[in-house]
């Protein structure tokens, strides 16, 4: 069980207490988020090595608006060297939004409570981080650690806590978020299945947002192409306390594995805030004998049940989940679309649009890439 502690590192002094996230249904209607244009799309090599790590697994990103500088996070866990995540500069022209380039410019070690890196693949307490935010209302960083446990086909995994952790810009450890007990791994089926729990982060002036990218072993199967399933958000206040937890209605598969017994996996893979309660969500499947298909939605919790206390959302009562508008099919948006994973704001344009950043991870596999594409948009306030 992960240890509740304070996460005064990660508060600020002018944050607002007791923040809730679910808000009226009649709360006052706001202009829909929508892609105006495509800047452009820049790679990075397969298997760069930079400042003596190999790069690749880049399976979050974010921006500091204050100095421009990028953070990727890589999900390799000792596979090729110790947790981490880089630095760097995408080049974004405000004037005329073209998309330039991107350069690394640093890597950093994440270390524990003591002061060590996590251990590698398969031993207690390893990481598998796959979401990074820049806070700018504390000038630190957050991670989300999906955590491992064992299941059928991987039965002497251990138990590796999953967690949403504060550090610093050096990766340095500052404190963790209080988990409810449900998203707690076991080693039954019982709570998060293992490569189902935290996938996205978003973090505002109010609150903060982890969301599983699939099911619950009590809240229903995984996704078929017959049915849909549901992922969880939960919801903190800046203090670290739990305000709320919502249910993400996932998409069916979008079409038959082939062969039929062949592999599928479905489930979101990223978030990042547009408002108070509003966000955008990477919907990501991958089915054997197709590959990958990505959906952008727009969704909204304002109005959805409070699911924190209910064990299950496959029986019992009814609830209300989060509403999404599909912004953008990525699946047929330059094909093969990749194993889309992190999204973040760039700057704002002299037009008046965000730039919003969707980014690939390669699983280090020379048959994938690791992307960068940015976009421009209208219909929300808050990038830099």
């Amino acid at each position: 069980m992960v240890r509740a502690r304070k996460f005064l590192q990660i508060a600020v002094a002018c944050a607002v207490a007791s923040a809730g996230v679910a808000q009226p249904a009649s709360a006052a209607p706001r202009d829909p988020l929508r892609i105006t244009r495509f800047l452009g799309e820049q790679r990075v090599p397969h298997k760069t090595i930079f400042d003596g790590t190999t790069v690749g697994g880049l399976s979050g990103i974010d921006r500091d608006p204050r100095t421009g500088t990028w953070y990727f996070i890589s999900d390799d866990r000792w596979r090729y060297n110790p947790a981490r995540f880089y630095t760097g500069r995408l080049d974004i022209d405000r004037r005329t939004g073209a998309f330039n380039g991107v350069r690394l410019t640093g890597v950093n070690t994440l270390t524990r409570a003591d002061g060590t890196p996590y251990p590698a693949y398969g031993r207690p307490a390893s990481a598998d981080p796959e979401s990074i935010r820049f806070d700018p209302w504390s000038g630190r960083l957050l991670w989300g650690d999906e955590g491992d446990r064992p299941d059928a086909t991987n039965p002497d995994i251990p138990i590796s806590p999953p967690a949403v952790r504060g550090m610093d810009i050096r990766g340095r450890h500052l404190g963790e978020m209080r988990l409810p007990t449900n998203l707690q791994l076991t080693e039954t089926e019982s709570g998060p299945r293992r490569n189902s729990g935290f996938e996205g982060l978003a973090v505002t002036a109010r609150t903060i947002t982890g969301v599983t990218e699939g099911p619950r072993f009590e809240d229903g199967t995984m996704p078929t192409v017959q049915r849909g399933s549901v992922a969880r958000l939960t919801v903190w206040n800046r203090q670290g306390t739990l305000r709320g937890q919502y249910a993400y209605p996932l998409d069916a598969l979008p079409v038959a594995p082939n062969p039929p017994s062949g592999p599928a996996d479905s489930g979101v893979s990223e978030i990042l805030p547009i408002g108070e309660g509003r966000y955008l969500a990477l919907e990501r499947s991958w089915v054997s004998g197709t590959g990958y298909r990505v959906k952008l939605y727009e969704i909204d919790l304002r109005g959805a049940t409070n699911v924190l206390n209910r064990n299950t959302l496959a029986r019992g009562g009814p609830y209300r989940p989060v509403t999404k508008r599909e912004v953008k099919d990525l699946g047929t948006f330059r094909p093969p679309v990749q194993n889309l994973e992190s999204l973040a704001w760039g700057p704002r344009l002299a037009t008046g649009e965000c730039t919003l950043v969707i980014g690939s991870d390669d699983n280090f596999d020379e048959r994938e890439v690791t992307q960068f594409m940015a976009f421009g948009v209208t219909g929300m306030t808050g990038c830099g």
